[in-house]
């Protein structure tokens, strides 16, 4: 594990997509969450699979990209919060 991007869990990736914007999409009996957010006429989505935390580097990039970020990106904002 790398002391820059350590793992993140449900609660922090939570908060990321909140001040993002994005909003919880009802959940349909399943563990996993979509996360949802339009700009500029794109629908992102973001699945989260909460039985999976804490996440790896590779469902956190993942998560990420599906934000339409960097993984970088998460951690920094992580940092402001």
């Amino acid at each position: 594990m790398s002391g820059e991007y350590p793992p993140l869990t449900y609660k922090d990736i939570k908060m990321i997509l909140a001040y993002l914007g994005f909003v919880a999409r009802p959940q349909k009996g399943t563990s996993h969450e979509q996360w949802v957010k339009e700009k500029n006429g794109i629908l992102y989505k973001v699945t989260v699979d909460c039985p999976k935390s804490p996440f790896s580097q590779t469902l956190i990039k993942s998560m990420a990209e599906q934000a339409g970020m960097k993984k970088r990106d998460f951690y920094r904002i992580l940092k402001q919060l």
